[in-house]
């Protein structure tokens, strides 16, 4: 297996009900975090296999793929994949332990997660 190690982590404010991040779309938020990660690790986005992120609860216009939507708004390459978990309060760390797993399973070499 191969050795599996995390190089930056970056983490959105906690909002609340009809707090100052209530008009922010999950999508823009994600991908100003996606964004500093790849920035803070140094790597090249284009290196990136793909992007874990937890969503939970997603409704209305937010019931897409925000994974997806944010590493694209984040500038990453198009040919990045993107999966939104939603496990509620298991979301952002079901997603760590997936790129973890794609990555000591030899499925690729960097991700993005939370």
């Amino acid at each position: 297996m191969n050795e599996v190690v995390i190089v930056s982590a970056v983490r959105t404010p906690i909002g609340a009900i009809r707090g100052a991040l209530s008009a922010v779309r999950p999508d823009d938020l994600a991908a100003l975090v996606i964004q500093e990660a790849v920035q803070r690790a140094g790597v090249d986005a284009a290196l990136v296999e793909e992007v874990y992120m937890g969503c939970a609860n997603q409704a209305g216009e937010d019931n897409r793929n925000v994974a997806r939507m944010g590493l694209l708004l984040a500038g990453l390459p198009h040919h990045v994949g993107g999966v939104t978990i939603n496990r509620l309060c298991a979301s952002g760390l079901n997603a760590v332990n997936q790129a973890a797993r794609a990555i000591a399973c030899g499925e690729g070499d960097v991700y993005v997660a939370g």
